[in-house]
């Protein structure tokens, strides 16, 4: 470790009284100490301190390189902290990492909870929106959020979506004298904002959550009738086949129903939807930001095949509306060999082409006829839907 020159130092609410000898002897050789400003005066800083620019950058790290730097992080520096970008810069022989207790094993010492059951959310410069997915009855969660004023927004915001029944902790300033933890329902909520930083930890009550099975119902989305039915859309999941890490192209993307159940579906999934009309592309992104998946979705406004070349290469790729010879053709250049294809289509004409396609490429081909019971005088009949033929190949 001889060249050394930079220690991600984990510091907690006592600040140099909690940190071990390693750190202190670092933090008295270090030349400049980057952190935030509360965390440069826990350290006691001083002159040496330099706090993150607006917007955070480690740009000003990186220029400091081969002198004795500190970087202060809360807790870990590695769950939800600075050390995983600064890592990515830096080969393992340039620095070290000196972690404290993290927020999220504080909160969990303090309530009692088991962390490995229990969903972790930094909410420091995220929605709220993104703990929707999460949102199922019995589930615990631990989030860490921007500020004291954050958590009666959460209460409010759970509560508006039916889960005001839910049980809400607010933690501040976790391993410290200042430490403090309020309890009550999201719905009663009406504590004072207290003092940062804050944690809410939420145990979850009321509603049902989101069901893990594809094929939502379609009233969660909000459309203008172009979308993915929910049968249809659950066949096509199926067919796509989401996994963990994956890029989706999501051509025709609509109302983007396909594409937000495809990030649902997997972890760390991605995807790029790609749509000419600007109303349905803002449509695509509410719906995405709605189900709190808005950080993994992208939107190419255009009209495949047009702007395809610049999107990160896809895993899968779904054509929901606009096939063409163009466009199977520049998927047939562009997508790696491995990349899952399915074409819904609707029309006659889309419906010659797949199988003409189908013929020359292989892969398989499902006629999707349904009906819906439906009123008919006094009693009930059955309404039959378009039908629909998909083709599924594997390029």
């Amino acid at each position: 470790m001889a060249d050394t020159w930079l220690s991600l130092i984990g510091i907690g609410e006592d600040g140099r009284a909690g940190l071990s000898a390693e750190a202190l002897a670092w933090l008295d050789r270090a030349e400049v100490i980057f952190g935030g400003a509360r965390h440069l005066a826990l350290a006691g800083a001083g002159a040496r301190g330099q706090a993150w620019p607006v917007p955070f950058s480690l740009a000003p790290v990186l220029a400091c390189r081969a002198r004795p730097v500190a970087v202060l992080t809360s807790g870990d520096p590695f769950w939800f902290g600075a050390g995983g970008g600064l890592a990515a810069h830096l080969p393992p022989g340039e620095w070290r990492a000196l972690p404290a207790p993290s927020s999220f094993a504080l909160a969990a010492a303090r309530l009692g909870w088991r962390l490995e059951e229990t969903i972790c959310l930094g909410l420091h410069a995220a929605p709220l929106t993104r703990l929707r997915p999460h949102l199922s009855r019995g589930r615990r969660l631990l989030c860490l959020l921007r500020g004291p004023e954050t958590v009666a927004e959460c209460a409010l915001w759970l509560t508006a979506q039916g889960f005001g029944a839910s049980r809400l902790w607010r933690l501040e300033a976790l391993g410290g004298p200042r430490e403090s933890i309020t309890e009550n329902c999201a719905q009663t909520w009406d504590a004072a904002p207290g003092i940062a930083p804050v944690a809410v930890a939420v145990e979850v009550a009321g509603g049902l959550g989101l069901p893990r099975a594809p094929g939502l119902p379609d009233e969660l989305f909000e459309h203008d009738g172009q979308i993915t039915k929910r049968a249809v859309r659950a066949l096509t999941l199926s067919a796509l086949a989401p996994r963990p890490g994956e890029c989706l192209w999501d051509i025709g993307t609509g109302s983007g129903s396909v594409a937000v159940e495809w990030l649902l579906a997997a972890p760390d999934a991605r995807a790029c939807g790609v749509e000419a009309e600007a109303a349905r592309a803002a449509r695509a992104r509410r719906n995405a930001i709605n189900f709190g998946v808005e950080h993994r979705f992208s939107l190419l406004e255009s009209r495949a095949p047009d702007g395809l070349e610049i999107l990160p290469r896809p895993d899968a790729v779904f054509i929901g509306g606009g096939a063409s010879t163009a466009l199977l053709e520049r998927l047939w250049a562009l997508a790696p060999a491995g990349t899952r294809l399915v074409v819904n289509a609707v029309t006659l004409e889309t419906e010659a082409l797949a199988t003409q396609w189908a013929a020359a490429k292989g892969g398989s081909l499902l006629r999707l006829e349904l009906a819906e019971a439906r009123p008919l005088g006094r009693l009930r009949g059955w309404e039959p839907a378009r039908p629909i033929v998909q083709w599924s190949v594997v390029l």
